[in-house]
């Protein structure tokens, strides 16, 4: 909204854990093709995996949900960018290393939002689309 952003939509998208993965998966695919749909963004926007050494089945996981994410992208032409967890917390805290309290403070801050959201996960959200449009300014 010119100069300034403004939070349109945020929320999850919940699969059950009782659930197979190709199911799990689908749910995925599909909330994320309805959200394209229902918002037409310009972008996608996801963090880089970081895998731990000791938790390699983990970045297994977020594999396959980030490769549903990316075919949805793909298939509603929507350009796909992803940056490192230490990028976005310099973008929009100022330091790669900041904590999740400041970079969720700084996101409800920027967004002048009255409270915290609930969920971590949508906090790294909105701090991506944040960095992004920070980030695609300078490349610009």
């Amino acid at each position: 909204k010119g100069a300034s952003l403004v939070l349109c939509e945020a929320g999850i998208i919940r699969t059950c854990a009782k659930e197979t993965t190709p199911k799990r998966l689908d749910k995925i695919y599909r909330g994320v093709i309805k959200l394209i749909e229902d918002t037409k963004p310009d972008c996608l926007v996801l963090e880089k995996i970081y895998s731990h050494y000791r938790h390699p089945a983990t970045s297994y996981i977020l594999g396959q949900a980030r490769g549903v994410i990316c075919l949805a992208a793909s298939t509603k032409n929507i350009p796909f960018f992803e940056y490192a967890a230490t990028r976005i917390k310099k973008a929009i805290v100022g330091r790669g290393l900041a904590s999740k309290a400041q970079v969720q403070r700084m996101v409800a801050s920027t967004l002048g939002l009255k409270s915290l959201p609930k969920y971590m996960d949508v906090t790294d959200a909105l701090a991506l689309a944040i960095a992004h449009s920070y980030i695609a300014k300078v490349k610009i």
